[in-house]
């Protein structure tokens, strides 16, 4: 695993994904400006916390702007997807857990895209952390995310801590087609994947 904690050794990244979780606000608003983060992208379903009513868009966006941080809340990227009722079950088979397969089918539609547009067109002037609430970014729907920005040739960092900061690959059974657009047919019984439910 690369880290890449050190700021003078930090190869500048077009995004960043993180994970909220529990930490106190400080100790996030830490981390964004720890990698240089200068505006927060949330892909959550609904932008409030019922943990930590800190990280709610209202209360986060004017704490986030006094640290000049902006933020922005980006609906058609959110998660919590029902059952598609277009796209047939196989295409995106690979995902065991169905909240991922529900996403993966989602992000085939125009929605989706029309999100991902705003988000690409958001690092294009600044430097973009995806944020959702689950830490760890393969049990997160910001992974399938991730897979269609490294697709269109951008590069993305997952935050963990600060000294962890790894490069996204392509989940390994993604086929990407023009667009793009991606699937995630099953390769084998064997490679089916085992993420657990964001």
């Amino acid at each position: 695993m690369t880290k890449e904690g050190n700021s003078e050794n930090r190869a500048p990244a077009s995004f960043y994904t993180i994970g909220h979780s529990t930490h106190p606000l400080e100790d996030f608003i830490a981390l964004l400006r720890h990698y240089g983060v200068t505006m927060v992208a949330d892909i959550r379903a609904f932008p409030y916390s019922r943990r930590n009513r800190d990280y709610d868009g209202a209360r986060l966006l004017p704490e986030l702007a006094a640290q000049g941080i902006g933020y922005a809340h980006i609906p058609p990227l959110g998660g919590r997807r029902p059952r598609s009722k277009t796209v047939p079950p196989e295409v995106n088979a690979f995902w065991r857990v169905q909240s991922f397969h529900n996403y993966a089918d989602h992000a085939l539609g125009e929605d989706f895209h029309g999100g991902l547009e705003t988000l690409i067109d958001m690092g294009r002037q600044a430097t973009v952390a995806i944020m959702c609430a689950e830490i760890l970014w393969w049990r997160c729907h910001r992974r399938i995310v991730t897979d269609y920005l490294l697709a269109d040739g951008l590069k993305v960092l997952h935050i963990l801590s600060m000294t962890d900061a790894t490069p996204a690959g392509l989940t390994p059974a993604a086929v990407v087609a023009a667009g793009p657009s991606i699937t995630y047919p099953l390769p084998s019984a064997r490679q089916r994947d085992t993420g657990d439910e964001s």
